[in-house]
């Protein structure tokens, strides 16, 4: 009960108070990693204390983008520390749900369970069929702020970073690695075919 309160208020002050320009990192895609956090823990088998606490991370992950993106899950920590308490969360399960909003920071390194599963929530999308509609809003996402300029750059920067991400949970590699290694030679295809 605490998790879906301290999410709905979190989700409210994304989707009232985050700028447009955030094509991807948006409330859409916190729901998104909230409920991969969810099907990934019910693989893990996880217990139902450390559900609440993976889910309440997956409701702030990406908080910190309300006021920077440098950076920005130091400032979802800092978000989290602020406005849990509220909710009736200690202190010890306050630093739980840091400890798993840090697995997210690229490149990730979770230190444990609940890191792993909140890791592979974030890029859940990279082994689904819809990964091509959700690249597309981040390639305008990064398009308004300059850092790419062509689909081309994009292509390049995906095949990179695909290649040298991994899942780190069972659940998430047996059911997402397959199509996550399709969508990778689509790109690589893609690219061939301008190359030509």
């Amino acid at each position: 009960m605490r998790a879906e309160k301290a999410g709905q208020f979190i989700i409210q002050k994304l989707e009232q108070e985050l700028p447009q320009k955030y094509t991807y990192h948006n409330a859409a895609h916190t729901r998104d990693v909230h409920q991969a956090a969810q099907r990934l823990a019910e693989g893990e088998g996880i217990s139902a204390a450390d559900i609440e606490l993976l889910l309440t991370a997956a409701w702030y992950h990406d908080a910190g983008y309300l006021t920077c993106v440098d950076k920005h899950e130091d400032e979802s920590i800092r978000l989290a520390k602020q406005y849990l308490p509220g909710f009736d969360y200690t202190e010890q399960e306050i630093d739980q749900i840091c400890n798993a909003i840090t697995a997210t920071r690229l490149p990730q390194t979770p230190l444990d369970k609940l890191g792993e599963i909140l890791a592979d929530a974030d890029l859940d999308y990279l082994g689904r069929s819809d990964f091509f509609s959700i690249s597309d809003k981040l390639f305008e996402e990064l398009r308004l702020a300059g850092t790419v300029t062509d689909s081309i750059t994009w292509d390049k920067m995906q095949v990179k970073f695909l290649q040298e991400h991994q899942y780190f949970t069972k659940t998430a590699i047996n059911t997402r690695q397959l199509q996550k290694e399709l969508n990778l030679a689509e790109i690589i295809a893609r690219l061939n075919f301008h190359e030509k």
